[in-house]
């Protein structure tokens, strides 16, 4: 079985398909491009407001990761950081407090309140919801080297610098893909089942995809000690704390630039602008880091989930800026259906809720 992309989606399958006894192999053109590394890694269904489908698919991910996490770092013996910090998301007054989306599954706060759990606030924000349940993980320097040791432990096979040109199909059943390595070589590899994990790229190796790239630009700032507990969600920034004293701020949102790399001064201005917006105390503290990646999206935000339009290709993509929320869940859904456990009618109801055709209906 091969699983096409390295990233968090394609580390995640492939891991679980090899605990259920799969031969599994991981074929990666540039695995650091992918998205799991350059997230925030924020686990906020309800901070992020999400509604319908999407908050129910985030909140079954949110109760699986704990028992998802434990399998990882028992097969990895390493930690993924995983944090229960609670979400706190700010509001210009109690009226726009009380019309979020996710309202009832949080926590009211009053300026006061606020004040406690976010010192030094800026004074435009009178009221917040606090949400317990969301909390983050450390995709960037420990989940994805936890998932990808997991993945060795469980036999997983890798071949990295390995560009996927084509699915190859006979009878309209996918046989096999063809590649080019790092020094150009064409190769075959046989297969009957693939999963295309490939992030913002799907779209490029299957054009019906509605897959395309949003790019996000990123920082991290050393805080001062305990400067900041909880993870603060606001209008276009948030501020992720981590446990020894960084703070990740992003990010940026460029559907314009398509897969244009690099970080701009337009780009950094409008972090610097979003952090004095909620924390004007933060501005002061010394960036560690700076970055971009491209987000995959799809035409309404959701991920493209379960069987592809080629018997045999499955698809674990698009999954925007919650991938690392959603990935619990995805291995989940993908690696019962695949292996063809037993499903419950929920997860059959929203494996057709984000099958990939669902815009031409």
């Amino acid at each position: 079985m091969l699983i096409l992309g390295g990233g968090l989606m394609g580390l995640a399958i492939a891991h679980q398909l090899a605990r259920r006894g799969r031969a599994v192999t991981v074929l990666s053109r540039r695995r650091n491009e992918a998205a799991g590394f350059v997230a925030a890694g924020m686990l906020a269904p309800h901070a992020e407001g999400l509604t319908g489908d999407l908050l129910r698919l985030g909140q079954l991910s949110l109760e699986r990761i704990p028992r998802w996490v434990a399998q990882i770092e028992a097969d990895s013996g390493l930690p993924c950081g995983l944090r229960a910090t609670g979400i706190v998301v700010p509001f210009k007054d109690a009226n726009e407090r009380d019309r979020y989306p996710t309202t009832a599954f949080g926590v009211a706060l009053n300026r006061q309140r606020l004040e406690q759990l976010l010192p030094g606030i800026a004074p435009a924000w009178q009221a917040g919801l606090l949400f317990d349940q969301d909390g983050q993980i450390d995709n960037r320097r420990q989940l994805m080297r936890a998932l990808e040791s997991a993945c060795v432990d469980r036999g997983v096979h890798f071949q990295e610098g390995v560009e996927v040109l084509e699915l190859l199909k006979q009878d309209g059943q996918l046989t096999g893909v063809r590649t080019r390595d790092s020094e150009g070589i064409l190769s075959t590899l046989n297969c009957d089942t693939a999963v295309l994990c490939s992030g913002a790229w799907s779209a490029q190796l299957l054009p019906e995809l509605p897959v395309f790239p949003v790019k996000g630009q990123m920082v991290s700032l050393q805080t001062p000690r305990g400067a900041l507990r909880h993870i603060i969600f606001g209008p276009g920034t948030y501020l992720v704390p981590r446990e020894d004293g960084l703070v990740v701020v992003g990010a940026t949102s460029e559907p314009e630039a398509g897969f244009k790399e690099g970080l701009t001064p337009q780009g950094q201005q409008s972090l610097n602008q979003g952090i004095a917006s909620l924390l004007p105390d933060a501005v002061n503290w010394p960036p560690m880091e700076r970055w971009w990646g491209f987000r995959p999206c799809t035409p309404d935000e959701g991920p493209l989930l379960g069987q592809g339009p080629i018997p045999g290709l499955w698809l674990a993509c698009g999954h925007h800026r919650n991938g690392v929320l959603l990935a619990a869940i995805t291995t989940e859904l993908l690696a019962d259906t695949i292996t063809g456990h037993a499903t419950s009618s929920e997860a059959m109801r929203l494996l057709r809720a984000f099958r990939w055709d669902r815009f031409s209906d």
